[in-house]
């Protein structure tokens, strides 16, 4: 295999954060070959698809793939749940799809962005910053009621910027850059959702031959 190609379905406007974190994945579990990955982002569409099967259907349509990582927030609902329902989706009839693997933080997806101080003051414009940032502990992450608001206001206080100036300062944007400056996400691991979907992941990547077959 010379490229592996991947699509996310998504469930946000924040799901682009994703995609450097599940690259990781992929070259930590061995695969060695260019990685290309693709957002399927469907919300901009005259008519963007509302059911998940559909979603599904579409994002295969508009972004074939090698592998499929489809990505629910699990919110108020459990992993199972969450789990079952894509496998409900991608499994109705007609069923064609490629491997696929679930992506379900247990809040949202900017609570796996909230462990590097580094990467939070780059995103903010500031990096040598030297402001005191109330980091929540890793064990912490997956019981945050709102991680978006927790990481914007992270990066507000990372930019060290006042008055006029921060309020300008655009936190939506400056989030969206955080995962593509961390180097390593190892941390996550002592996460039960994040480790969750890294386990699915080797089993795809095992079944696959993936890790074995690259280069040749």
């Amino acid at each position: 295999m010379i490229e592996l190609t991947y699509s996310l379905v998504s469930d946000g406007s924040s799901d682009v954060a994703l995609l450097p974190l599940l690259s990781w994945l992929l070259r930590e579990n061995g695969v060695k070959c260019a990685v290309q990955a693709r957002l399927a982002d469907l919300r901009r569409l005259p008519d963007p698809p509302r059911d998940l099967r559909d979603k599904i259907r579409l994002a295969l349509d508009l972004y074939p793939c090698d592998l499929l990582f489809v990505h629910r927030d699990a919110e108020k609902q459990s992993l199972d749940q969450r789990k079952n329902e894509i496998h409900e989706a991608i499994n109705a009839p007609p069923a064609v799809a490629p491997p696929w693997v679930c992506v379900i933080p247990i809040r949202m997806t900017e609570a796996w962005l909230l462990f590097d101080e580094t990467a939070i003051r780059h995103a903010a414009g500031n990096r040598s910053g030297r402001q005191s940032l109330a980091l929540p502990g890793l064990m912490e992450l997956e019981s945050l009621p709102d991680p978006k608001t927790v990481l914007h206001e992270l990066l507000r206080q990372a930019s060290g910027l006042h008055g006029r100036r921060l309020k300008q300062f655009r936190a939506t944007q400056s989030a969206l850059r955080v995962s593509s400056l961390i180097t390593d996400f190892s941390p996550l691991r002592q996460l039960s959702a994040f480790r969750t979907l890294e386990s699915a992941l080797q089993v795809v990547i095992e079944s696959a031959g993936w890790a074995i077959a690259i280069g040749t």
